[in-house]
């Protein structure tokens, strides 16, 4: 599913990065603490997250995730685009919780 799609799918709007809204991803995860997502993120394109700090994105680059969805309509800060954008990283924020957010990807394809 390329990250355009997953922005329709939970409803969200691209804040950043957008130029690489075409990139296919095959499967996401769900977070808040960014120690688990280093200890169980494998090949995951999609972190699903309520947190809004700068690790987010660093934890992201370590694991090679390429999207990090925001949800209960929380959206980072200026700074934080602007780091996730020398990373090539997508946000998109959408007012959904977590589960609503992971269940529609995942009945929309995405593995787990």
């Amino acid at each position: 599913m390329k990250i355009r799609e997953i922005a329709t799918v939970v409803k969200g709007t691209i804040l950043c990065s957008a130029e690489q809204a075409e990139t296919e991803v095959a499967s996401a995860c769900a977070f808040d603490m960014m120690s688990d997502v280093l200890a169980y993120v494998r090949d995951q394109g999609v972190l699903i997250t309520g947190l809004i700090n700068p690790q987010v994105v660093r934890t992201a680059v370590m694991v090679d995730i390429c999207c990090i969805v925001f949800v209960c309509g929380k959206t980072p800060d200026v700074d934080m685009m602007k780091l996730a954008e020398n990373y090539n990283i997508v946000f998109i924020s959408t007012d959904m919780n977590s589960y609503e957010a992971a269940g529609r990807l995942y009945a929309a394809g995405l593995s787990a």
